[in-house]
């Protein structure tokens, strides 16, 4: 489905950067982390220590999907923050 969006700057580069990495489109990229982000119950709840996400002790298991869903919430803020 077209439709037209206003999307800051830094959100749509870390969006092109994503979906280059993973050889999608950007429209794909957007509507998986959109999907991701509505569905998700609770926000996943982390620090950033050098550059790195870390995830808090005891919590439940470290999936494919939990990584991947850092890795974009860490290349957003990364975006964010270049932008400054």
């Amino acid at each position: 489905m077209r439709t037209t969006l206003d999307i800051d700057a830094d959100v749509l580069d870390a969006v092109k950067e994503l979906a280059k990495a993973r050889n999608q489109t950007a429209g794909r990229v957007l509507s998986d982390l959109a999907r991701q982000s509505i569905c998700r119950e609770e926000p996943l709840a982390f620090e950033i220590e050098d550059g790195l996400p870390i995830l808090p002790a005891g919590g439940s298991p470290v999936t494919v999907e939990t990584v991947e869903s850092l890795e974009n919430e860490v290349l957003v803020e990364h975006a964010r923050t270049a932008r400054r």
